[in-house]
């Protein structure tokens, strides 16, 4: 037999299971959801020796045969890329990730990734995230700063993730955006998926949309720009930027979900010219909170707002000290 082909019986206990379900649980394969779709799709695995779906439930009794891929090469590079780790142990990393810095490899961003800079700095990344993502157990978009974890053994990935999984990651972003947000804290609850009109955006008003919910609360307010602090409950794919400019505040910043229009509608020429010189969402991962994945020992750390973010804040105060009045234009200007 080889030691790439996995043979699984399914017992009553895992009856009525999910077969991509079944599979990324298994111990023995170490393969995340994602991959064990892609083995289904690509002919790799069989229920009952006919072609699977990774949607098909199971039923005690079933056969079920796995071909692993085979390890392949990692295509991209180590950089010696400058990173801030905030903490560092066996097991894992807690990176400070600059805003513009691309996490991991894809079409188009080879180089200059979080991921280029990880194999230059750690050599011994946990390899579950597959050949472009080793060690990611989550991500950050491109445009936002802030805290980032890394698992350096394939132990502490499979335990992040589970964590992740279950929501059990305490996650707390700092947002600044446009409008005198209305009350002191909230919860938007509305499904988001892909925009039916253009694919690389995400949206509220989505066929298949998933559950998301954000809570928000003021920290800050300027006038015409608010200052929140953000947490997450699910992690759903720029649910942060899509869920704010749902409630009608979009990021400052954010040229993609509305920031830009907001921008150009300021009655006061001093914001028109301050607040579009911020070149990317205005949204920092201040705040990451988890259970060590070895150890047990309940970890938190802190990021200050990077310095792009601080200034624009420091900005406001002075602004909101001096102007008395919202930069949104009134109904009698």
């Amino acid at each position: 037999m080889k030691d790439n082909i996995h043979h699984f019986l399914v017992t009553q206990e895992d009856s009525g299971t999910r077969l991509d379900v079944y599979l990324s649980s298994r111990p023995d394969l170490r393969l995340s959801r994602a991959q064990i779709k892609k083995a289904v799709e690509t002919g790799q695995v069989s229920l009952n020796k006919a072609p699977a779906r990774a949607s098909q439930r199971l039923r005690a009794g079933d056969e079920i045969v796995l071909v692993k891929p085979r390890p392949v090469v990692c295509t991209a590079l180590p950089e010696e890329i400058p990173l801030t780790v905030v903490y560092e142990d066996s097991q894992l990393l807690v990176i400070d990730k600059p805003a513009g810095m691309v996490v991991h490899p894809a079409a188009g961003n080879f180089q200059g990734t979080l991921v280029n800079a990880l194999l230059f700095y750690c050599r011994d990344l946990s390899g579950i995230g597959g050949v472009l993502r080793p060690g990611i157990v989550h991500r950050l978009d491109k445009g936002t700063s802030g805290l980032l974890l890394v698992a350096k053994t394939d132990a502490a990935h499979q335990g992040l993730a589970a964590q992740f999984k279950r929501h059990a990651v305490g996650k707390t972003y700092l947002a600044l955006v446009y409008g005198d947000v209305k009350g002191e804290a909230g919860l938007i609850d509305a499904p988001v998926g892909r925009d039916m009109a253009d694919r690389k955006k995400m949206s509220t008003r989505s066929r298949r949309g998933k559950d998301a919910r954000t809570s928000w609360r003021v920290l800050e307010r300027y006038g015409a720009v608010t200052l929140l602090t953000v947490d997450i409950e699910t992690g759903r794919t720029h649910q942060i930027r899509v869920h704010l400019t749902h409630a009608g505040y979009p990021l400052v910043g954010d040229a993609v979900y509305g920031g830009a229009k907001r921008a150009k509608v300021l009655a006061d020429p001093r914001l028109r010219e301050r607040l579009p010189a911020l070149s990317r969402p205005a949204l920092h991962a201040a705040r990451l909170s988890f259970t060590h994945p070895v150890t047990g020992e309940a970890m938190s750390f802190a990021a200050p707002l990077p310095a792009d973010m601080a200034g624009l804040c420091a900005f406001l105060r002075e602004y909101r000290g001096g102007a008395g009045k919202t930069g949104f234009p009134r109904k009698d200007d």
